[in-house]
């Protein structure tokens, strides 16, 4: 499954491409691309979807300036681009998962190596021919170093296209030498051709050397830098898939419930839950800043969200059967806890009280009588009147298994 996306990084929006497994997902993967490259290279897709099909979903985007994203390349730096990966796995986070796992293409290595330890999600990374430090890109247009520290900026061709770099663009990556590998507490995995002719073997070893264990090293054998060969891609992704089961989340068989039960059952023995009906599966958790990985809706939100249906649902029913002219049906709903001083009816007024706000929004050629009425079948839904009814929970100890 493709998903386009979009998101804002440092006040420009980058375009990415989120491919999602069609079975669960078994964890978020960021990848990063190779200087001057896009989203859209062959490495970076044909990766992407074979780890499609072992249960990672992958994110993919273009870095400022590049591709489909906003921005001018010639103002961008190695700081930028690790903002940008920030802001992909900030977008991740808010949005489906943050990633458990970095893969890094060349300089798009270097810089998931560099930012790794800002995302405390992460379990594992991967760099495909990546250098040690972001000043070996200067390589590439070593000839026009001198024109750029005297000029201010210089256009260079890279990879048959034309770029203009700015003498910030070195003084930038010059900032960047790869101290953090030996703070980097990440398990990590470092792919290299040994052939490699545009990053040298050599920048693989300095890795390996500075990096902290656990970390492992596997050859690309003859694959060239860009994995232009679909066996080389599948075979790195295949490796990663294998390499990355030892650190990220496994897929976990759901228990089954019985028609009208629900079964809430343990995933991280933290705050993440497995949550089954006899025919769905979904998670809850509670959010990052609690402890918790933000990975499902949390319990509140789960009551919310069975008044806030039940009550769409009812309203729905109703119109239909009465032929209204009910178009759309929105509710928002909150949740609040108020002092008892403003509850008429509570003998202490010490206690506090659960406040739920139910805003419906109504659209339609609908009269006010009918919108008045349809706000007092609101309060008829069965859940809402589960709520307002005199609730026992009954509690007892499973026999043991």
């Amino acid at each position: 499954m493709r998903i386009r996306v979009e998101f804002d990084s440092q006040g420009l929006t980058l375009a990415g491409l989120l491919e999602k497994p069609e079975s669960e997902v078994r964890c978020y993967a960021l990848f990063a691309h190779c200087f001057t490259c896009g989203k859209d290279i062959a490495a970076a897709s044909r990766i992407s979807r074979a780890l499609n099909r072992l249960g990672i979903a992958v994110l993919r985007f273009d870095f400022t300036g590049l591709g489909n994203s906003d921005g001018d390349f010639a103002n961008t730096n190695f700081s930028s681009n690790i903002e940008d990966l920030l802001a992909a796995a900030d977008f991740l986070r808010n949005e489906y998962q943050a990633p458990a796992l970095l893969i890094g293409h060349s300089l798009g290595g270097a810089a998931v190596l560099a930012m790794a330890g800002r995302v405390p999600e992460v379990k594992a990374l991967v760099t495909l021919g990546a250098p040690h430090s972001a000043a070996h890109v200067a390589h590439h247009f070593v000839d026009s170093v001198k024109e750029i520290h005297e000029e201010g900026q210089a256009s260079v061709n890279l990879a048959g296209r034309q770029f203009l770099i700015k003498k910030q663009f070195l003084d930038d990556i010059n900032q960047y030498q790869g101290a953090y590998l030996s703070q980097l507490k990440k398990a990590l995995l470092i792919m290299h051709a040994p052939l490699d002719e545009t990053v040298p073997i050599e920048e693989a070893e300095k890795i390996y050397r500075d990096a902290r264990h656990p970390k492992s090293f596997v050859s690309l054998d003859d694959a060239d830098h860009l994995l232009t060969h679909k066996q080389d891609a599948d075979y790195a992704a295949s490796v990663i898939a294998a390499w990355a089961s030892r650190y990220i989340p496994t897929v976990t068989e759901p228990a089954r419930a019985h028609h009208g039960h629900v079964v809430v059952e343990e995933k991280n023995h933290r705050f993440t839950q497995h949550v089954s009906s006899d025919s769905h599966y979904w998670l809850a958790d509670e959010p990052l800043d609690v402890g918790g990985d933000n990975m499902g809706p949390d319990p509140y939100e789960h009551l919310l969200a069975a008044l806030g249906a039940c009550t769409a649902m009812t309203l729905r029913m109703y119109a239909r059967h009465k032929e209204l002219p009910l178009e759309h049906v929105k509710v928002e709903l909150s949740h609040r806890r108020e002092h008892g001083k403003d509850c008429q009816d509570c003998p202490d007024k010490a206690v506090a009280i659960e406040v739920i706000e139910r805003q419906i929004s109504l659209s339609g050629e609908l009269s006010d009588q009918q919108r008045q009425r349809l706000l007092e079948i609101a309060n008829k839904c069965p859940v809402h009147r589960t709520l307002h009814s005199k609730l026992q929970v009954e509690s007892h100890l499973a026999e043991k298994e």
